[in-house]
């Protein structure tokens, strides 16, 4: 589907995704504050806001979840309306939430063209699919832009969806498995997790794909 297809989805109902995030999401980047120093915690303020970067972020659902748990977010999809959902959402909540989130139309494969660079601490990758040769741009590209000890969070449909799970799209060619992620990542980055994951629908489970993985930081300089 191209921009225009998702305008027209995005403008056929109120929020096509729902406004939680979703739980594997949550479940994982909860845990963030044990590996990121810079992450907010119940002791108190972080001294600088960790950044996250939120992919195809639509309207936002993820992108708001992370502002309110003290991220400043980048979100940025190639649908303008999704975008304008995000910040009418955002525009409810409170004045420090809705401005750690900077909202940005532009086509994910071309991030630095629309002046994303990072670095950042987190990076959302979540039901985008892409053809394999793009997909392996992108990563290669996001790897890049994490900052030491930063953490890239890839889940999508699974390849294996099409015929033992549910819905989801049904070209084989932008599907993808956990072992092509890693493949794709080629090493320059610390893999943590390449597993699949089980998710319930309303009619039956869907699987998708997840893989977790972090740049190392760098080795302690030698004490004398």
């Amino acid at each position: 589907m191209d921009a225009r297809e998702w305008d027209e989805r995005y403008a056929r109902t109120e929020l096509v995704w729902g406004a939680p995030p979703n739980s594997t999401v949550v479940e994982y980047v909860y845990g963030l504050d044990r590996r990121i120093p810079l992450l907010p915690s119940a002791s108190g303020p972080a001294p600088d806001q960790p950044r996250a970067l939120d992919l195809a972020a639509g309207e936002g659902r993820h992108s708001l979840w992370l502002a309110t748990h003290g991220w400043k977010v980048d979100a940025v999809d190639f649908s303008q309306v999704g975008i304008d959902k995000g910040r009418t959402v955002a525009a409810r909540l409170s004045r420090s939430v809705r401005s750690r989130i900077d909202w940005t139309c532009a086509d994910i494969t071309a991030l630095r063209e629309a002046g994303i660079t990072g670095p950042y601490e987190l990076i959302l990758v979540v039901f985008v699919h892409l053809p394999a040769d793009q997909r392996r741009a992108l990563l290669t590209d996001l790897a890049a832009m994490l900052s030491p000890g930063g953490v890239l969070l890839v889940l999508g449909h699974d390849t294996r969806n099409i015929e033992k799970g549910y819905g989801g799209p049904q070209d084989p060619s932008i599907l993808f498995t956990p072992e092509d992620v890693v493949a794709d990542l080629n090493g320059a980055l610390s893999i943590r997790v390449a597993d699949v994951v089980l998710r319930q629908t309303e009619a039956a489970d869907a699987i998708d794909a997840l893989v977790i993985a972090d740049k190392p930081l760098p080795e302690p300089a030698p004490s004398e």
